[in-house]
């Protein structure tokens, strides 16, 4: 699992999938949102505008990334 460092105290789904450079653009987050392809603690997530706190858990192609509050 891979840590992702964030400086906020909620980051939507579609920005944190940037942020982490999962993906290049907003486009390409809403796509693989939309068909299914992003779990949020272990569930199908297709609201790119959800919202995660520090210690939510993302899955994208068979790997994991850990949601990390800047401290």
């Amino acid at each position: 699992m891979k840590e992702i460092v964030v400086h906020t105290e909620t980051i939507q789904l579609d920005q944190f999938l940037k942020w982490a450079r999962l993906v290049s653009t907003g486009g390409e987050a809403k796509h693989l949102i939309q068909e299914g392809l992003v779990k949020v603690n272990g569930q199908v997530e297709k609201a790119r505008s959800r919202k995660l706190t520090p210690g939510a858990v993302v899955e994208l192609n068979g790997e994991t990334y850990l949601v990390r509050l800047e401290k």
